[in-house]
């Protein structure tokens, strides 16, 4: 057996032992997020399709999105855009070289974490005032 196995201990960090770092969560919603808005980019082409299609079908497809469900679906692909953006923005500056230092590391994910959140919210809100507004 090898030593560290004999000592009873893992070979690696483990998740009963490990504890998730920010950065480690960000990275992994940044790829969460990359998932998502592919999946959005399906369902806004097929939006755009029920539109060629005529007025029956784009009904039907305005009516699943304006659903509970496809307002979760929205809500959710809104803030992966926002959250993907930001957080793409902070990787271009680490490709730049700034922003190493673990202080500005944790700085700035919170700042994605919040800056996303805050213009999904800003978002919804206006698109429902001036969407109630034209209506």
């Amino acid at each position: 057996m090898t030593p560290s196995l004999k000592e009873g201990r893992p070979l690696s960090p483990h998740l009963q032992i490990y504890k998730i770092q920010i950065t480690s969560l960000l990275s992994i919603l940044h790829r969460g997020t990359g998932i998502v808005l592919y999946g959005g980019s399906i369902l806004w082409a097929l939006w755009f399709v029920a539109l060629a299609a005529g007025p029956e079908s784009y009904t039907k497809m305005q009516g699943f999105l304006l659903h509970p469900f496809g307002l979760i679906i929205l809500l959710g692909w809104s803030f992966s855009f926002f959250y993907h953006f930001f957080n793409g923005i902070r990787h271009l500056m680490w490709d730049l070289g700034l922003g190493y230092e673990m202080s500005t590391v944790r700085r700035t994910g919170w700042i994605v974490v919040f800056s996303s959140i805050f213009l999904t919210i800003l978002a919804w809100v206006l698109g429902i005032y001036f969407g109630r507004m034209w209506s």
